[in-house]
C-alpha cells in the first residue's frame, strides 16, 4: 500500500512539474490565430472567352456556392433600378424569421408610401392591406408604394430602412453597393454591381415563400379590381425559372436578375444596362442556357468523418474539423466522375482556437489541374489552458489513477 502511494506521489510530482513547465512556455508565447475571411469557395472555372452578352454588365453564378461561371464588367457600379427591391424583400423575409413582423399583419399606408411614382398599385393614405397582398404587389408588379409600405412597417420610416439595407449589404460582402431608397427609383449615389446583386439574389431565392410569387405570371388585388402581371417574362417560358426581379429606369436601362434551377443545379444570372427589355431577357436566357449546357454539379459526399485535431495547450484536448457550408461544386459537363479530392489539414493547433478558424483546405483536381477549394474550419471555441485549469486537470488525473 505504501509503495503504491509512493508511486502515485512520484507520478503526481512529475505531472505537476510537466504541466507547470508547459504553462510557462504557453504563457511566454502568444499563439497567432488565423481566421480566414475569404469566400467559402474559391472558384477556378475556365470561362469560354468566345461567349458574350450584349448587356453592359453581367454575371452568372452557381446559387449555393457563389461559383462564378461567367462575368462581364461585374464590379462596374451602375443604377440597379427596381432590382433594389431584392434587398428590400430580403430584409422583409429576415424580419419574418426573427418575429419582428408577422404574416398576419395588416400594412397601413403612409402619405410618403402613397406618394411613390413609377410602378404602383395606387395605395391611398391610411389604407390597410394584408401583408401577403402587399408582398405579392411588390414582387409581381414591382409596386413602389407597396415596397415603401413594407419598409415603413419594419423600421418606421424609409430612411431608417435604407440604413438597414446598407448594413446588410456590408454583412453580405457587397462591397460596391450603396442604397438611397427602398424602391430603386433613380437617385444620385444609389448604385450596385452585377456581382453584388448576384449575392443578395442568391440569398433571397432561398425563401420558398418568395418563389410562390416570383414564379406566378398573373394575380390580382382588391377582389379582382387590380390585375398584377409579372414583369419577369421568363416566368412564362423558361424551363426551371424560379425568379427573380426586373428593373427599368432612365439611368439604369433595362436590368434583370434571373434565377433558375434544374436537377438540383441552381443558377443566378444578372444583366445590367441592356438597351431594351427584350435584350435583357435574351441576355439572361443565354446566360442561364450557357450554365446549364456547359456545367454540372459534383456533390461532396463521404467527407464528414474527418479526424479530430489535437489542441495540446487547450482546456479541451481535441477539436472536430468541419467542411464549410458548401456541399457541392460546379465542374465542366461530363467530368464529375474524374474529380480528385486532396485534403490538407493540420494535425495539431495551439489554443486559443476561435469559432470559425481555418484549419485546412479540401482541394479539387481534374487531370492534375486544380479546379477549386473549400475551407476546412472548426465550429467551436477552445481557450488556452492556464495555471488554474492545469491544477484542476492534474487533481482530476491523480484521483483517477
Amino acid at each position: 500500500m505504501f509503495k503504491k502511494n509512493k508511486i502515485i506521489s512520484s507520478m503526481s510530482i512529475f505531472i505537476i512539474i510537466n504541466i507547470l513547465f508547459f504553462n510557462i512556455l504557453v504563457f511566454a508565447e502568444e499563439v497567432a490565430v488565423y481566421k480566414d475571411e475569404s469566400p467559402i469557395f474559391n472558384t477556378i472555372v475556365d470561362i469560354d472567352k468566345n461567349f458574350d452578352i450584349s448587356a453592359s454588365s453581367g454575371i452568372l453564378i452557381e446559387q449555393s456556392s457563389g461559383q462564378v461561371l461567367y462575368e462581364k464588367n461585374p464590379d462596374q457600379k451602375m443604377s440597379p433600378a427596381s432590382i433594389t427591391k431584392v434587398m428590400t424583400l430580403l430584409l422583409v423575409m429576415e424580419a419574418l424569421d426573427t418575429g419582428k413582423i408577422s404574416e398576419d399583419d395588416m400594412i397601413k399606408t403612409s402619405e410618403h408610401a402613397s406618394s411613390m411614382g413609377g410602378s404602383q398599385i395606387w395605395l391611398e393614405v391610411g389604407e390597410e392591406m394584408s401583408f401577403h397582398d402587399i408582398l405579392k404587389a411588390t414582387i409581381i408588379s414591382s409596386a413602389n408604394d407597396a415596397a415603401v409600405a413594407l419598409a415603413e412597417h419594419i423600421s418606421g420610416n424609409e430612411d431608417e430602412f435604407v440604413s438597414m439595407m446598407n448594413s446588410r449589404a456590408k454583412e453580405l460582402g457587397m462591397l460596391n453597393t450603396q442604397f438611397k431608397n427602398a424602391t430603386g427609383l433613380d437617385e444620385e449615389g444609389h448604385y450596385s454591381t452585377a456581382r453584388d446583386i448576384s449575392i443578395m439574389s442568391s440569398k433571397l431565392i432561398n425563401y420558398e415563400e418568395i418563389q410562390v410569387y416570383t414564379t406566378r405570371w398573373m394575380d390580382s388585388l382588391r377582389g379582382g379590381e387590380i390585375s398584377l402581371v409579372n414583369t419577369n417574362k421568363l416566368v412564362r417560358y423558361y424551363d426551371g425559372i424560379t425568379g427573380l426581379k426586373t428593373g427599368t429606369t432612365n439611368d439604369a436601362g433595362s436590368c434583370l436578375t434571373a434565377t433558375a434551377t434544374r436537377e438540383n443545379f441552381g443558377l443566378v444570372a444578372v444583366v445590367l444596362g441592356s438597351a431594351t427589355s427584350k435584350e435583357r431577357f435574351s441576355s439572361a436566357s443565354r446566360l442561364l442556357d450557357y450554365g446549364f449546357n456547359n456545367y454540372e454539379i459534383y456533390e461532396l459526399d463521404n467527407i464528414d468523418d474527418l479526424e479530430d485535431i489535437e489542441v495540446p495547450n487547450g482546456i479541451k484536448n481535441n477539436i472536430k474539423p468541419n467542411l464549410d457550408i458548401v456541399k457541392k461544386i460546379v465542374v465542366k459537363k461530363g467530368t464529375k466522375n474524374l474529380v480528385e479530392k486532396r485534403f490538407d489539414i493540420q494535425n495539431i493547433i495551439m489554443a486559443p482556437v476561435e469559432d470559425g478558424q481555418k484549419v485546412g483546405i479540401l482541394e479539387f483536381y481534374l487531370e492534375d489541374k486544380k479546379i477549386g477549394e473549400v475551407d476546412i474550419k472548426v465550429n467551436e471555441k477552445i481557450d488556452k489552458i492556464n495555471i488554474s485549469t492545469s491544477f484542476w486537470k492534474m487533481i482530476k488525473y491523480i484521483f483517477s489513477i
